[in-house]
């Protein structure tokens, strides 16, 4: 574990898994850290070199308030792709992290060999987002939980994992998860990730509520060229709802 210093930020890394493997970045989404994969590592760890990043404003990643660009947080991810050696990589990200995971294969096209965007979008409500982060900073973590958690995870969600998501979300810095907030609301993927050029794998839950295959995966799976999808049983974070399955899409995907 170490931490790379970054302009107004101090961002938290691990990395895991065989030195000499193929590697691959794993993003989490907005309101959670670098735990989101704790139940994947298990069946990823034998077969990839792997590094896990704390969002900036999220976990161990410490930040200056502010609103932060989808720019910054890619550029962020390569900054520290940079001190864990990371040359060329793969990278699974859900929501905010495939985002991320998207605009950095925008940035650093050479350095990206597969994508796979999960329970993620290139376009959302910014008037419903702009909602939201101005209520995280008036009010704080607590004005959003219910909100968040009933797009996080269905009825399926043990009540452990439902109950420990809850908990990080409420103890989360709230001008991180408003700076982040902010990423997504002024998002400008849209048609520019026609642009993408590395094989992507677009990954949707069937029970995902907040980007479901109507209207944000299908946008995906139309954009990217030669994108492909695969859908799981699950809600929009899909590490915590069916990591067995979503570890072995990762492993199918980076490994044909």
């Amino acid at each position: 574990m170490a931490f790379c210093q970054r302009p107004g930020a101090n961002i938290y890394w691990k990395r895991d898994g065989r030195d000499a493997a193929p590697a691959l970045v794993l993003l989490n989404s907005i309101g959670t850290d670098m735990d989101l994969w704790d139940g994947v590592l298990p069946h990823l760890r034998d077969r990839f070199a792997l590094l896990r990043i704390d969002t900036r404003g999220h976990g161990g990643s410490v930040a200056e308030p502010g609103d932060y660009s989808l720019g910054m947080l890619a550029d962020d991810v390569l900054a520290v792709a940079d001190a864990a050696g990371f040359d060329s990589f793969s990278i699974a990200g859900v929501s905010l992290g495939g985002m991320i995971g998207m605009e950095v294969a925008l940035h650093a096209p050479g350095r990206i060999k597969k994508l796979l965007p999960i329970c993620t979008s290139a376009t959302m409500d910014s008037a419903l987002w702009n909602d939201r982060i101005a209520k995280v900073r008036g009010e704080g973590m607590a004005a959003i939980a219910d909100l968040a958690m009933g797009r996080f995870l269905s009825d399926a969600t043990e009540p452990a994992i439902y109950e420990a998501v809850r908990r990080q979300l409420l103890s989360m810095d709230a001008e991180g998860y408003a700076g982040c907030g902010a990423a997504i609301r002024d998002m400008d993927l849209g048609d520019r990730i026609a642009g993408v050029t590395c094989p992507t794998l677009v990954v949707t839950g069937s029970r995902d509520t907040s980007t479901p295959l109507e209207g944000h995966g299908e946008h995906l799976l139309t954009y990217i060229p030669g994108a492909a999808h695969v859908a799981l049983e699950a809600a929009h974070l899909a590490p915590l709802e069916a990591p067995d399955a979503l570890a072995g899409v990762i492993t199918s995907f980076l490994e044909s």
